[in-house]
């Protein structure tokens, strides 16, 4: 099954839920409502002839100008060896979406991912924490505006560059 009879699929089951659909990109993906993703999710990954069991991946894309950040699921099915991508907007300013730790345990670490570096809160996670920035750091560095501090409990974090 294709990118495009998949969120064919999507469309007939949550048609309202479903903003947009891109089929001519080369990573064919469906925009999603956020109230909607883990219902979304859940029909892919338990519906017999879609089975996307695995979540690959999950990550996020500030788009400042347009003032949200994106949260992008790529998905795959083992068993039909097909692959689904969504998408999910949030606001950048309290960007808040439902989780999907309840799909796919692996979420949970890359939804934390997520949270640290883009600063998306993600409703019903079990432990929302940073995981690679420390706990008191301020700010989210891959947001677009972010302006790193010049040091960090006294030690620089200016740094001469290594391509010299």
């Amino acid at each position: 099954m294709d990118a495009t009879e998949i969120f064919e699929r999507l469309r007939a089951q949550f048609s309202d839920k479903i903003v947009s659909v891109d089929a001519e990109a080369v990573d064919p993906s469906a925009v999603v409502e956020g109230d909607a993703i883990v219902d979304v999710c859940k029909f892919l990954r338990d519906t017999e002839d879609l089975r996307c069991n695995v979540l690959t991946n999950q990550t996020g894309v500030d788009y400042k100008e347009d003032g949200y950040i994106e949260v992008v699921y790529h998905l795959y099915s083992y068993t039909h060896r097909h692959y689904a991508i969504l998408k999910v907007r949030t606001p950048r300013d309290q960007g808040t979406i439902p989780s999907v730790e309840s799909v796919w345990k692996a979420a949970n670490w890359l939804e934390r991912e997520i949270y640290d570096l883009l600063g998306v809160r993600f409703s019903s996670h079990s432990d929302l924490r940073r995981i690679l920035m420390p706990e008191d750091w301020v700010g989210h560095p891959l947001r677009k505006d972010f302006v790193e501090p010049t040091e960090y409990h006294g030690i620089s974090t200016t740094r001469e560059s290594l391509l010299r």
